[in-house]
């Protein structure tokens, strides 16, 4: 029987009375209307009248009937499950006679409350609803139609999985062709809603879309040319999605989807263009597309400039501890548990944006196959005499950089001279994108000559960052930052001129670009490290410095990149950074204190005291491992008279991972530096460690390893109580698949320093990690971490030889990985190999051997003679 329900008329008058007062833009009167309908809650029928008025009472102005709706969606939020049966079904029967009202913001507004009741878990219980909604799609009225389809919209985008599951039995096995029916309908606006919801199953390779896949894709390319933008943008979406999940079924018809995504990239509407973007970058994650497409328009691809420019900020990254390898230096590993995100770079990514990062993408799949295509077209933009299109040609030429270089380098010769000339245009945007394009090409320019190109062009760079646009002296600074990783020692003869240069930047510079000049001066101080202890150096960078440092207040965020940059000074720096480091040590000391102060109040009385930004503790933790690492054994008083270790005990037990990676740094250089300090709280750090060997925070795991190696070395032998904690977490995460490089090295290199310090503990697992173990360390250069790690594996295999039999071969390559060893340690390799071969006789060993690649076969023989 139908529920009858008639309101009262004065309680509708009250409550429309105060739907009226809460639009009103007085604060205080919207804080009494929000007591009052907290109030009315208490009475089992105010929702009634709330569905009453969105519904039924057309007298009104939409904005009250609406915002009535929008109440009652609260409410159903909050207190569903209390409302009585009788007031349930008013509503929702209230919903379905409704979705087809005439105004568009009352559709809406139905649609939203059947949501909501629909994501309550309440699609179980109203059995109705998705067949009712279906069948209100056929509806002769438009305004039903539409209105249906809205919510329908709605429940895919909130309901997919359930939608999707035995609960429901299965509605999407009607739902989706159906939804396929109004990919033709003559309404844009239906055609859109029809389009999105399928969308919604693509990813999910929902078995009732993939029934009807082919369909599917046909209907979408009837849709390719659709003047509506909405549709239009769908279209591209959907295909994205195809594109990872179901490739099979688009590779017919790629040729026709790269035409047509060539063309959305242009199209007028951004959001298009935008969606259609994002199919190059999708595309480039495709390994089986290469030979597929051939790079055919891809000149197409190039877009009108605007002013905005592609010049990526640089982010704090916390302290990771690396190995130094054989190639080339650092290994940067991106691990996603540290990235940091930045508004600006989100909102900045525009058309132009987007297409030059669609051409790095192609460039990168297509390599020097894509240059055909462009160079006639660059040569054309490069040399133009309009400003706008000559910086769409440096733009372009920027960013396919990374991808084409091998092919560009005939071309360098002639273009880096002429992009140095463009450094100084009259144009600031022209200067500002021929410093990012300049940038991409460093590496190049490192390895001429250094008269040839990295002369001119870092003395064309330093006059930009002194430029008096503000956008060039980013650009510029930026890219000198690049220039100076590549350079690294190369620019020791021209420092006096480059500080100079930098410490003029201070008193020129605003607030922003100040931020990027630190990242500069710290970039430089890696890149040429100890050269810059020198007394004038000193002089010069060291006042500046220390002067912004005393202007800022502790709870100023401009301490970030200052701290970073004192860091890198530090260690750079040395013994020469002595007269500073007791007010920068104190200050860190200090930062971290108030931050767990802060902390600790906002756990225990969450409404009185805000959450600290821990930002500023890891920061001032990451100064003072760049102190310990840069000071050394002078640090020992610093500590001595402060409570950093209690400090850090708290800091290693923080939730944030960040916060655990960065005490794990310090700790580890702090017990190098003045291990004296460290000892007593051994027993205590121990355990943490133990439990944070978690690679599931890779650069938390990876710091907590490295300090266990680092301490076992000092402890020696008194490191045997602690192994049982630590040692069977290593084995396995050595033994992980798509553990990342970094930390597989520094995790055998502890398991060879704990095996160093108490063999007879760790050697009986030998078999267990020798393997990885080897083929980890054989591509790190020669230093003291991997010193002490394979006088580890000499002493564990002497322990325990019949661990390493079976690997033994791996054993001979990572001994040859040597380029050359201490004495008494290449004494222990000889025994061990010679000890072997004595084992197993000649004839055997000469078998054995006989698998070894020539290199290795040639230089065992040549050093241990074997």
């Amino acid at each position: 029987m139908e529920y009858e329900w008639k309101p009262d008329e004065q309680g509708l008058q009250q409550i429309l009375q105060l739907l009226k007062e809460s639009q009103s833009p007085d604060t205080t009167i919207q804080r009494t209307v929000q007591q009052k309908l907290e109030q009315l809650n208490q009475y089992p029928d105010f929702n009634n009248y709330l569905i009453f008025v969105l519904t039924k009472l057309k007298s009104e102005d939409e904005p009250t009937r609406s915002l009535s709706g929008l109440i009652l969606k609260n409410n159903v939020k909050a207190h569903f499950q209390n409302f009585p049966n009788g007031v349930t079904d008013f509503i929702k029967s209230e919903c379905l006679n409704n979705i087809g009202d005439s105004s568009p913001l009352i559709r809406a507004t139905v649609g939203i409350l059947i949501t909501t009741i629909a994501s309550k878990g309440e699609l179980q219980n109203w059995p109705d609803l998705l067949p009712k909604l279906c069948s209100l799609l056929d509806s002769e009225d438009y305004n039903t139609c539409e209105g249906a389809f809205g919510a329908l919209q709605k429940i895919c985008e909130d309901s997919a999985e359930i939608l999707d599951s035995d609960v429901l039995d299965r509605p999407l096995n009607i739902m989706i062709p159906k939804f396929l029916q109004f990919f033709k309908h003559s309404s844009p606006k239906i055609r859109s809603h029809a389009v999105a919801c399928v969308n919604q199953f693509i990813i999910s390779r929902t078995q009732a879309l993939m029934l009807h896949i082919d369909s599917f894709i046909e209907n979408l390319f009837a849709l390719a040319g659709d003047e509506e933008p909405e549709v239009r943008k769908n279209v591209c979406r959907a295909l994205v999605m195809l594109l990872e999940v179901r490739m099979d079924r688009l590779l017919p018809h790629m040729h026709n989807i790269v035409e047509y995504m060539l063309q959305r990239t242009q199209d007028q509407d951004e959001n298009v263009a935008l969606e259609a973007c994002e199919f190059w970058l999708t595309l480039a994650e495709q390994p089986i597309l290469f030979p597929l497409i051939n790079a055919g328009d891809v000149e197409e691809d190039e877009t009108i400039p605007d002013s905005e420019q592609d010049i990526r900020p640089r982010f704090h990254r916390s302290r990771t501890v690396a190995q130094q390898h054989d190639e080339d230096g650092i290994e940067e590993e991106d691990d996603d548990d540290d990235e940091i995100d930045d508004d600006d770079t989100i909102s900045d990514w525009n058309l132009r944006k987007c297409s030059a990062a669609a051409l790095d993408v192609l460039a990168n799949v297509y390599r020097d196959e894509l240059l055909p295509h462009i160079l006639p077209l660059l040569k054309e933009l490069l040399f133009h005499h309009e400003w706008v299109v000559k910086e769409s040609g440096i733009l372009v030429l920027g960013a396919i950089a990374e991808g084409c270089m091998q092919g560009m380098i005939p071309y360098l010769p002639e273009l880096i001279p002429h992009l140095i000339q463009c450094l100084s245009d009259k144009k600031a945007l022209v200067r500002s994108i021929t410093c990012w394009t300049l940038s991409r090409y460093a590496h190049w320019v490192v390895s001429q000559p250094p008269d040839t190109y990295l002369k001119p062009l870092m003395t064309e760079l330093l006059k930009r960052i002194l430029d008096s646009n503000k956008r060039v002296q980013e650009a510029a600074c930026s890219a000198f930052a690049t220039l100076e990783e590549e350079a690294c020692t190369e620019l020791v003869p021209y420092l006096a001129y480059i500080l100079d240069t930098l410490v003029f930047a201070f008193s020129k510079y605003q607030h922003k670009n100040l931020l990027i000049l630190y990242d500069a001066i710290g970039t430089l101080a890696d890149s040429v490290g100890h050269h810059l202890n020198k007394p004038e150096y000193i002089q010069m960078l060291m006042p500046p410095l220390i002067q912004k440092w005393n202007m800022l207040k502790d709870e100023d965020k401009d301490l970030f990149p200052l701290l970073e940059c004192l860091s890198s000074v530090a260690t750079a720096l040395q013994s020469g950074f002595l007269p500073y480091c007791e007010p920068v040590y104190q200050r860190c000391v200090n930062l971290v204190q108030k931050t767990l102060a802060q902390a600790m109040l906002n756990n225990a009385q969450p409404d009185q005291y805000e959450a600290p930004d821990k930002d500023f503790m890891i920061v001032a933790l990451d100064l003072l491992s760049g102190l310990a690492e840069g000071l050394g054994g002078n640090i020992e008083q610093l500590v001595a008279r402060s409570n950093i270790l209690t400090l850090m005990y708290q800091c290693m037990q923080d939730k944030m991972p960040e916060v655990r990676q960065s005490s794990f740094a310090l700790l580890g250089d702090l017990t190098k530096a003045c291990f004296q300090h460290v000892k007593p709280c051994i027993a205590d750090f121990m355990p943490i460690l133990g439990t944070n060997l978690n690679p599931e925070f890779i650069s938390v795991c990876n710091n907590a390893t490295w300090a266990i190696g680092e301490i076992s070395i000092q402890m020696g032998i008194e490191m045997q109580p602690y192994i049982p904690m630590v040692l069977h977490q290593l084995v396995e995460i050595i033994n992980r698949p798509n553990t990342p490089k970094t930390l597989l090295e520094n995790t055998a290199i502890t398991i060879g320093r704990l095996g160093y310090v108490c063999p007879q503990e760790v050697a009986p697992m030998l078999q267990q990690f020798i393997r990885p173990w080897c083929t980890s360390l054989r591509n790190i250069r020669d230093n003291e971490e991997k010193d002490s790690a394979f006088r580890g594996i000499c002493t564990m295999i002497s322990v325990n030889p019949s661990g390493v039999i079976q690997d033994f071969i791996f054993f001979c390559d990572a001994v040859a990985s040597w380029i050359n060893p201490k004495d008494d340690l290449r004494d222990m390799f000889c025994k061990i190999l010679h000890g072997f071969k004595n084992q197993v006789g000649d004839e055997n060993w000469r078998r054995f051997s006989d698998q070894f690649p020539l290199p290795l076969k040639e230089r065992l023989a040549a050093f241990y003679g074997v």
